[in-house]
């Protein structure tokens, strides 16, 4: 069986992509506890057996201007 095809990987200041390795009712069981705290994408299952997700930790860039 082929692999898919994999999108680009893209890093913005604080986000942080999350892999998750483990049964259907064990991601969603995490997948609610980090609800409760963050701003998270829905997990995306894969071939692998893993599902990944990004949560927002807020951003911690600068703005601009801020000296």
């Amino acid at each position: 069986m082929a692999r898919r095809e994999r999108r680009p990987r893209q890093h913005l200041p604080g986000i942080a992509d999350l892999r998750i390795a483990a049964d259907e009712a064990t991601t969603a069981l995490v997948v609610e506890v980090l609800r409760r705290e963050f701003n998270i994408t829905d997990p995306e299952p894969y071939d692998s057996g893993y599902s990944y997700l990004r949560l927002d930790t807020g951003n911690t860039a600068g703005d601009p201007g801020d000296d």
